[in-house]
């Protein structure tokens, strides 16, 4: 079989399906071809009497991430907030933090509160100092780009609960270990999701939001409106450039040409596929070295939502161990009231280590963890258990997106979106806003269609990049910090203050005592 059209785009996943909408919404004829039986990508959602709907891939949206409010509301798909009016947690080594929603967690030891506060602030602050587009411009790019988050972290944390802070940080938002982490990627990508606060919260962050009847519907719907231009089971093979055109192979034998392609894969992905000509020396060293994270996501199901009735509405932090695997949970009982159940997102080393046990095994280490958390026991004894471990997925290789190691944005991240001849790159890790979410797919996929319209002179190089208007009925209220906490001194500040002032107290005392002995 062979077929001819105007762009090929590789991936059907949120991004890849987001460049085919815009694309063909702008009159271009388009082929999308999808390695797996199913379109969504990172997005998955299961259907079952037994849930209801899950959606074991990415599921949040929230304030900011107004790619896919817009998207999401053109497809009709309605979303629900999820509901924070009871206590939350954060827990570490059998003690409990109770505190309110979009807000610090909040500690007894005044030590641990000026740690933590600390550390988000600096965070946040080194941020700023980030390009969005272009990270390996910042002033001090190369020192933390070449520096690990565990080494930034083991400098700036004091305390054991500030370290265990910055730990659920990368565990839970980036699923990697901060020792395999760039910090430089760290800080970018907390930007990119709006600061520390907007990322790590539900309430008014990142999390705040979820979609009736699941996020693999975005996909879906697109895809029913491509049609016949979607094919599944089309893993590609191989990519031949020539002058005119672009002939895409896929592994069933089929061979599709195009003016462009649009890859919306993950780049450790595309060394799946054989180049003609090769790909330049820079960028086939890149794709090498940006592995996926590992993640699972864990749903225990239960009878009644009895947590919200001993006071917790489900949200957790968790300093994680080999008892406590679970970095965070959520509520994911459906908006109804159906379905009661808690999601948990297990990481990094702690997924990998747990790979080898049974579902079973999994399933009482979850539910023990659980009841540790929260110290209910209720929670040792759920009525259905449901898990996606993304690293087994040969199409995505893991989840949320790549994660990049020290050195790799200082050295390879500038070619990340740069176009090879007529092959265009999309996909979250391409992203600028968002990246790691559905967002950034979205932003980025719609970008990368508009560098091919432009490049087939249908619109001006500075349309390339536009600005999202914000999401019309979704209120985005920033995070402020307080007097205390932008002034808060850190752990070592407020002893160095300390010294002074005792210094200070006894240097006035002295004097006193000697201007009155010798008057």
């Amino acid at each position: 079989m062979s077929e001819s059209v105007e762009v090929i785009i590789i991936g059907a996943g949120i991004s890849g399906l987001s460049a085919a909408k815009w694309l063909n919404d702008s009159g271009v004829n388009v082929i999308v071809l999808e390695a797996r039986d199913r379109v969504g990508g990172r997005t998955f959602t299961k259907r079952d009497p037994s849930v209801g709907y899950v959606d074991l891939g990415g599921s949040y949206v929230g304030p900011s991430q107004n790619h896919l409010f817009r998207l999401s509301k053109e497809l009709g798909i309605e979303n629900y907030i999820i509901e924070e009016n009871e206590k939350l947690l954060f827990y570490s080594k059998g003690k409990r933090y109770p505190y309110l929603a979009a807000s610090p967690v909040s500690f007894w030891n005044p030590l641990v509160q000026m740690d933590v506060n600390n550390f988000l602030r600096t965070i946040d602050k080194m941020g700023e100092e980030i390009p969005v587009n272009e990270p390996w411009k910042a002033p001090r790019a190369e020192e933390w780009d070449t520096m690990t988050y565990h080494d930034f972290c083991e400098k700036i944390c004091y305390t054991r609960q500030g370290k265990a802070i910055a730990n659920t940080l990368v565990e839970l938002f980036m699923v990697s270990s901060s020792y395999e982490s760039s910090l430089l990627w760290i800080l970018w990508y907390t930007k990119l999701c709006q600061g520390t606060m907007k990322m790590m919260n539900v309430s008014n962050g990142g999390q705040e939001r979820k979609f009736v009847g699941g996020s693999q519907q975005i996909s879906e719907r697109i895809a029913a409106r491509l049609g016949d231009a979607v094919k599944m089971n089309s893993p590609v093979v191989s990519i031949i450039q020539k002058n005119e055109e672009v002939i895409v192979k896929t592994l069933n034998g089929n061979t599709y040409t195009a003016n462009f392609v649009i890859l919306a894969i993950p780049p450790i992905l595309q060394m799946k596929i054989h180049y003609d000509p090769s790909l330049p020396a820079v960028r086939n060293q890149m794709i090498q070295r940006c592995p996926m994270g590992s993640v699972m996501k864990c749903i225990l199901y239960y009878r009644t939502q009895f947590w919200r009735q001993k006071g917790y509405c489900g949200s957790t932090l968790v300093d994680t161990d080999d008892d406590n695997p679970i970095a965070a949970t959520f509520d994911d009982t459906k908006p109804d009231g159906s379905y009661p159940a808690l999601i948990g997102f297990v990481g990094a080393d702690k997924v990998r280590n747990l790979t080898p046990l049974s579902k079973e095994e999994r399933k009482n280490i979850f539910a023990k963890c659980l009841y540790n958390v929260f110290g209910l026991s209720e929670f040792l004894e759920p009525i259905h258990y449901e898990e996606y471990n993304w690293m087994e997925e040969q199409y995505s290789g893991g989840c949320y997106t790549a994660m990049f190691p020290p050195g790799f944005l200082t050295r390879y991240g500038k070619i990340l979106r740069d176009p090879v001849g007529k092959m265009h790159f999309a996909g979250t890790e391409t992203g600028t806003t968002w990246t790691g979410y559905m967002e950034g797919a979205i932003q980025a996929g719609e970008r990368a269609a508009r560098e091919v319209l432009h490049a087939m002179g249908k619109i001006r190089e500075e349309e390339i990049w536009q600005t999202e208007a914000p999401a019309k009925g979704v209120v985005d209220l920033p995070f402020k910090r307080t007097w205390w906490e932008r002034n808060q001194p850190s752990v070592p500040g407020f002893f160095r203050l300390l010294g002074f002032t005792i210094f200070t107290g006894l240097a006035v005392s002295t004097i006193y005592k000697c201007r009155h002995r010798f008057q």
